[in-house]
């Protein structure tokens, strides 16, 4: 274990051998840190957190403090973070409320760049980029495979569904349908994330079919029920891509951005 003789590292925090710990970092008693994680100078890493291997946190990220909702009085909650993930500086990541599961919780391979905030009881998938100063307020979920542009902002209990793209200075108010594209205060659709699936090899037949998909809710005057009914009742439905995009509307509970 490489830690800088400035670190503060309580003698009850679990830390794997391999972690590097930079100068004046602190690290709280019920901290554990998984193999290879690298953390950087002057990070605070508080709470009941679990962070898995092969992590990257960089300078003054605050991961793990207790969250901002008015309603917590210093309850056990928790952040379990994944493996492969970059926190850059300035980011902050808070821990859960028992008003919800008591758990943020963050996947894979993630970049959380600088200065970026995830809220309590966020829950986040994998691959996902949130640039510069993208926020989360508290109980967003995020999918997989999420780019959310610099300066986003998501409303509480929003959900991002999985390779939807945020343009820069996003105001998200409502859900986000699997695939879709949104940009704009109030954030308003744009399409659909179509070169992002040529580059994750998606075909261009399914890519043909979202298409239509996207069409029968955004631009054909549809009301959602019958825009649903339109792409279920006919050939669509058979393509999984689609199926897919269809649930991901049927989740929501705030309604869908359009």
């Amino acid at each position: 274990m490489a830690i800088h003789p400035t670190a503060l590292v309580d003698p009850n925090a679990n830390v794997d051998a391999s972690v590097e710990i930079g100068p004046y970092s602190v690290i709280g008693p019920h901290v554990t840190i998984g193999e290879g994680s690298v953390v950087k100078s002057h990070v605070v890493i508080n709470g009941h957190t679990t962070i898995g291997a092969h992590n990257e946190i960089y300078q003054f990220a605050s991961v793990g403090e207790a969250n901002q909702d008015k309603k917590y009085k210093g309850e056990a909650t928790k952040l379990v973070i994944g493996d492969h993930n970059v926190i850059r500086e300035n980011a902050t990541i808070h821990r859960g409320t028992i008003q919800d599961e008591g758990i943020t919780r963050i996947g894979d391979y993630n970049l959380f760049m600088a200065s970026t905030h995830v809220g309590h009881d966020c829950v986040v998938g994998d691959n996902n980029v949130l640039a510069n100063y993208v926020a989360l307020a508290g109980h967003v979920k995020l999918g997989n495979n999420v780019i959310l542009g610099g300066y986003t902002g998501v409303h509480q209990f929003c959900q991002v569904n999985s390779y939807s793209m945020c343009g820069m200075g996003s105001m998200v108010s409502k859900d986000v349908p699997m695939f879709v594209m949104v940009s704009g205060n109030p954030a308003k659709a744009h399409g659909m994330n179509f070169e992002g699936m040529r580059r994750r090899g998606v075909s261009g037949d399914v890519i043909k079919a979202l298409r239509q998909a996207y069409k029968a809710v955004y631009l054909k005057g549809f009301t959602l029920e019958l825009a649903i009914d339109y792409i279920e009742d006919g050939e669509l439905s058979l393509i999984p891509e689609v199926q897919a995009f269809v649930q991901s509307i049927r989740r929501s509970t705030r309604g869908i951005i359009r």
